[in-house]
């Protein structure tokens, strides 16, 4: 099982669209996309900026995307407690978070007061995980534990059968699923990993073992086709220069 997660093109959050340099963006997007074979499914989040990321791949291809509510970016509202902004759960100073060893927890982050001040974020969270689940089932692969199990039939040759589906969506949101398929605390994700803006970041299964399987990342926030294009990468929600390179 092959997930490609997308993030939007440069954003124009105030109007939920893209940037004239996003439209550039997602266009180059669309020519690496109309090159990759065998894709199962598209799926999108229903934001403005990851449909309009989306159409021009998904034109490219022939296909729908399928929405969901929870693909959504992760916009749970929480109070800095160190620059007092309102705003997004993460991009806390390093100054903060690092000082509380529960973030560094897949499940004791859930006990921080920061993540707990808003009551909507861990139902959120455990929504995106269980949405995300529901779909890995459809295909076959069933979480037990921290792995999952892939009840599908194996091919003569040994091979049980592989899908692979494209999300296009936010940062944000990403990280959430990502945290669930490797066990990571999503607040890790949030702050040590940047993910550019139609960046592409791929996790497959590993199946070492009879039917037991476990995601890992082969390729993390990988922009090759922005630099083919010419086009530089955008540094939305990053806090130094992007390397160009």
């Amino acid at each position: 099982m092959r997930i490609i997660f997308i993030r939007h093109g440069d954003p124009n959050y105030e109007n939920d669209c893209l940037t004239e340099k996003g439209e550039r963006e997602a266009k180059l997007l669309a020519g690496r996309v109309a090159k990759w074979k065998n894709i199962t499914q598209f799926y999108c989040s229903p934001l403005g900026r990851a449909k309009q990321t989306a159409s021009y791949s998904l034109a490219a291809v022939g296909r729908e995307a399928i929405t969901y509510e929870w693909m959504k970016e992760f916009m749970y509202k929480i109070e800095d407690p160190t620059t007092g902004r309102q705003g997004v759960p993460w991009d806390f100073m390093p100054e903060y978070w690092t000082g509380i060893p529960e973030m560094y927890d897949k499940e004791s982050w859930r006990k921080t007061d920061i993540y707990r001040s808003n009551p909507e974020l861990i139902p959120a969270y455990d929504e995106v995980c269980d949405g995300l689940d529901a779909i890995l089932s459809s295909y076959g692969y069933e979480r037990e534990n921290n792995y999952y199990k892939n009840n599908n039939p194996v091919t003569a040759d040994g091979i049980a059968k592989q899908d692979t589906i494209v999300i296009f969506c936010h940062l944000g949101v990403t990280c959430v699923m990502m945290s669930h398929l490797l066990g990571f605390s999503p607040a890790l994700l949030f702050h040590d990993f940047y993910l550019a803006p139609t960046s592409v970041t791929v996790l497959a299964t590993e199946e070492r073992r009879g039917s037991i399987a476990h995601f890992r990342a082969q390729v993390i926030g990988d922009t090759n086709h922005l630099l083919q294009g010419g086009e530089p990468i955008s540094a939305a929600g990053y806090f130094t220069d992007v390397f160009q390179g």
